[in-house]
């Protein structure tokens, strides 16, 4: 399984939210600046993680981003999930032609089930908790 850099990315400014929870709404352009992240590129990981209700935006002057829930509430599982469109370690899934008779078929679920609970069990303040 290889994170992409919309996952990484998300799980950054998931971060410097989660940091920041005291600031209130926190601009898209001092997040760009802080996490060296292409503006136009976090804008589009913004609206996601807006529309799936992880964040929440708010637009003019004083607008920004913040965090909706406290940090405690956010696994890495459901950022991950919904930036790479699962966890999935291999490309097998119900539509192959062999997943009935595929004898490695169970293996591959059973690691898929290990790094769904390996992250699922990792909250934002489990994170802030390790940082530097």
């Amino acid at each position: 399984m290889i994170v992409s850099s919309k996952g990484r990315y998300a799980l950054r400014v998931m971060l410097a939210l989660a940091n920041r929870t005291e600031d209130g709404y926190i601009p898209l352009k001092e997040l760009a600046q802080q996490e060296q992240i292409s503006q136009k590129y976090l804008e589009s990981i913004m609206t996601l993680l807006s529309k799936a209700d992880l964040v929440d935006a708010s637009h003019g002057k004083k607008g920004g981003y913040r965090l909706n829930k406290p940090v405690e509430e956010y696994t890495v599982a459901s950022i991950l999930n919904l930036t790479e469109g699962g966890l999935s370690t291999v490309g097998c899934d119900h539509d192959c032609n062999r997943s009935e008779c595929c004898a490695t078929r169970p293996m591959w679920q059973g690691l898929d089930e290990l790094v769904q609970n390996y992250f699922q069990n990792i909250t934002l303040a489990d994170l802030l908790k390790n940082k530097p």
